[in-house]
C-alpha cells in the first residue's frame, strides 16, 4: 500500500512538472510572436519576404517532429524532453539576431524544429501520464500552453511599449524560460525503453489512424488560424466596427480557448472524447453561422467566442488518441503534429486567397463547413475513450504497461 501511496504522489508530481513545461513552451512562443515587428524591422524585409520566413517554422517542425520519438528512445523520456525544451527555450534568441532574410529564414528553421520535437515529447509524456491517472488532463495541459502564451505575449507587449531592443528581451526571456524549464523536467516521469524495444524509424509515414485524427486536428486547427488572425480583419472591415472593438474580439476568442482547454478535462471525464468532440463541432458551427450571418458586431464576437468554445479542446484530445492509436504513440503523435502545424500554416493565406477571391463572408462559411466534420467525423477519437482506465484513488496511480 505504501508503495502505491508513493507512487500516486510521483504521478501527480509529474502532472504539475509537465504543466509547467505545457506553460514554459507557450510562454516562447507569445514573447516571439510579440516582437515580429521589431525582427522585421531589424532585419530589413518587406512585408512579404516576411511571410516567407514566417513559412519556415512550420517547415521545420514538419521535418523534424519524427524525430523525437527516436531521441526519446535513446535517451529516455526526462533527458530527451530536457535537451529538446532547453534547445526550444534558447532558440528563442536566434530570430532577433538575424541581419538579413537569410539569416531570419534559417533561424525560423531551427525555431521551428525544436518547437516541434520538444512539443512531441510533452505531448507524449502528458498522455502516459493520463493513462496512469485514469482520467482527462490533455485539456488542461494544452490550457497551459495557452496561458503561458498570454504571459509570454503580455511580457513582449510590454517590452514593445518601452522600446527595449528585442534582443536583449529575448535573451533575458531565453534564460528566464530555460531555467524554469529544467527544473519542471526535473520531476517529469522518466520513461525508459525496455530491453527488447526496437527504436522507432528515424522518418517514417505515419500510421492511418494518426492520418484520420490529425484530419479532425486539421479542421480544428483551420478554424483557430483563421480566427486568431482574421477575426479583427472581418469586424474592422465586414462589420465596420472600431480597431479597439476589433482587437477585443480577437484576445476575447483567445481567453475563450484557454477557459474551455482548463476545465475541459471535467467535461471529457463525465461524456468522454467522442461526444465531446461532437458537443464542440455543433457550437463551432453554430458559431460559424453567427459570425457569417452577422449585421451586428455583437453577433459576431458571440459567434466567435461560441466557435473559440467548440473548439478549444479538440486537439488535445487528437493527441491522446493518437497517444494510444498503436505501439509507437510518438510516431503517431508526430503525425498528428505535422498535420495540425500544417493547417495552422495553411489557414491564414487560404482565408485571405478566398477572401480576395470572394469576400471574408464566403472564406467563414469554409470554417463553417470546416467544423461540420468535427461532429460528423468525432468517432476517431474513440481510441481516447476505449484504452483510459476509468479508475480512481491510489490504485488509480498504478503504472500499466506503456501505450
Amino acid at each position: 500500500m505504501t508503495a502505491v501511496v508513493y507512487e500516486q504522489r510521483e504521478v501527480r508530481r509529474a502532472r504539475y512538472a509537465v504543466a509547467a513545461v505545457f506553460a514554459v513552451h507557450g510562454a516562447v512562443t507569445g514573447s516571439f510572436a510579440t516582437r515580429v515587428p521589431w525582427i522585421q524591422e531589424h532585419a530589413s524585409v518587406s512585408a512579404g519576404q516576411l511571410g516567407l520566413a514566417l513559412a519556415f517554422p512550420a517547415l521545420g517542425a514538419s521535418l523534424a517532429m519524427p524525430l523525437a520519438g527516436r531521441i526519446s528512445h535513446r535517451f529516455g523520456a526526462r533527458a530527451a524532453l530536457r535537451g529538446l525544451l532547453a534547445l526550444w527555450t534558447l532558440s528563442l534568441v536566434l530570430p532577433a539576431l538575424s541581419p538579413n532574410l537569410p539569416a531570419l529564414c534559417l533561424a525560423l528553421f531551427v525555431y521551428g524544429a525544436s518547437a516541434g520535437m520538444s512539443d512531441v515529447a510533452m505531448n507524449a509524456l502528458g498522455v502516459e501520464v493520463e493513462n496512469r491517472l485514469g482520467r482527462s488532463i490533455m485539456s488542461g495541459l494544452h490550457g497551459m500552453w495557452s496561458a503561458g502564451a498570454l504571459i509570454g505575449s503580455a511580457a513582449g507587449t510590454l517590452a514593445a511599449h518601452l522600446g527595449a531592443d528585442a534582443r536583449l528581451h529575448h535573451v533575458l526571456a531565453a534564460a528566464v524560460l530555460t531555467v524554469l524549464g529544467q527544473v519542471a523536467c526535473s520531476w517529469v516521469l522518466d520513461l525508459q525503453p525496455a530491453e527488447d524495444e526496437e527504436p522507432p524509424p528515424r522518418f517514417a509515414l505515419p500510421p492511418k489512424s494518426a492520418l484520420l485524427i490529425g484530419a479532425i486536428g486539421f479542421c480544428a486547427v483551420f478554424a483557430e488560424g483563421a480566427s486568431l488572425d482574421w477575426s479583427a480583419v472581418y469586424l474592422r472591415q465586414q462589420l465596420e466596427t472600431s480597431a479597439g472593438l476589433a482587437a477585443a474580439c480577437t484576445t476575447g476568442f483567445t481567453l475563450t480557448m484557454a477557459v474551455a482547454r482548463i476545465v475541459g478535462d471535467r467535461v471529457v471525464d463525465r461524456f468522454g472524447s467522442v461526444r465531446t468532440v461532437r458537443a464542440g463541432g455543433v457550437l463551432a458551427v453554430l458559431g460559424g453561422l453567427l459570425v457569417v450571418l452577422a449585421g451586428h458586431p455583437a453577433v459576431a464576437m458571440g459567434g466567435f467566442a461560441l466557435m473559440g468554445l467548440g473548439i478549444a479542446v479538440v486537439v488535445p484530445l487528437c493527441f491522446a488518441a493518437a497517444g494510444r492509436s498503436g505501439p509507437n504513440p510518438s510516431q503517431a503523435i508526430a503525425g498528428v503534429a505535422t498535420i495540425t502545424y500544417t493547417s495552422g500554416l495553411v489557414a491564414p493565406s487560404a482565408i485571405g486567397g478566398l477572401a480576395q477571391a470572394t469576400s471574408l463572408v464566403v472564406s467563414f462559411g469554409l470554417v463553417t463547413v470546416l467544423a461540420c466534420g468535427l461532429a460528423a467525423f468525432a468517432g476517431v477519437l474513440r481510441a481516447g475513450d476505449r484504452d483510459r482506465p476509468r479508475i480512481s484513488g491510489p490504485a488509480a496511480a498504478v503504472p500499466g504497461p506503456r501505450p
